[in-house]
């Protein structure tokens, strides 16, 4: 009969003497131990059969209930070793992904600087301002050249630009000067209200800078 921590091991029934069977178990959560029983079970046949003991029968009773337990115990060691395994190799993917969460959930200005952000300035220069109209009123780039050329001979693109003598007043030289109010409050001193204004004049009136930069050219005026 073989020994195991101190306590009886009833021997495997039907094994050959000198037997040899190992037990693998998990030690906490760090990995498994073999635990090897030897068990003479030619010896253990020899006393029962001089006792008068009917073969097959377990003399040690301190053993009977030891070997469920103790394969139990394994068991339950085992599984929970495993169960942390599983939950190791997951932990680096779960992480992963809470941190993408976090940070699609972040405000732009703190989410990772690689990424691409667009500003949109606007053009403060009169001429630049009006360029970049011109594709609302359906012309193409090449009708600034004649804009340019109103626009110095009216006013040099002076937002300022008063005639004391018509009371025509700035980019476009409106007159009166007020109809200019129509497209926004500050009529008087911003390029972009001026100039919805006088490209809109200029659509209605002629139907394109060109247009109206050649009666100018025909009369002085327009």
């Amino acid at each position: 009969m073989g020994r195991f921590a101190g306590r009886a091991v009833s021997a495997v029934p039907g094994k050959g003497a000198g037997a040899t069977f190992a037990l693998l178990g998990a030690v906490g959560a760090v990995g498994a131990a073999a635990l090897t029983v030897d068990a003479d079970v030619g010896g253990a046949a020899t006393a029962d059969a001089a006792a008068g003991v009917p073969s097959g029968v377990d003399t040690a009773p301190a053993a009977t209930g030891t070997n469920p337990q103790v394969g139990a115990a394994l068991a339950q060691r085992l599984e929970a070793a495993n169960r942390e395994t599983s939950r190791s190799a997951q932990r680096p993917a779960m992480v992963a992904a809470q941190r993408a969460d976090k940070t699609s959930a972040l405000p732009a200005a703190r989410q990772s600087m690689t990424r691409g952000v667009t500003e949109t300035v606007q053009p403060s220069d009169p001429r630049d301002i009006a360029r970049s109209m011109l594709p609302r009123y359906g012309w193409s780039a090449d009708q600034f050249g004649c804009l340019d050329e109103l626009y110095m001979h009216e006013s040099g693109w002076n937002p300022s630009a008063s005639n004391p003598s018509s009371g025509a007043y700035g980019i476009p030289q409106s007159l009166p000067a007020d109809k200019m109010a129509a497209y926004g409050a500050d009529w008087q001193t911003d390029p972009a209200t001026q100039l919805k204004w006088g490209l809109a004049y200029i659509q209605h009136s002629y139907g394109s800078p060109c247009g109206a930069w050649g009666f100018w050219q025909a009369n002085s005026w327009y």
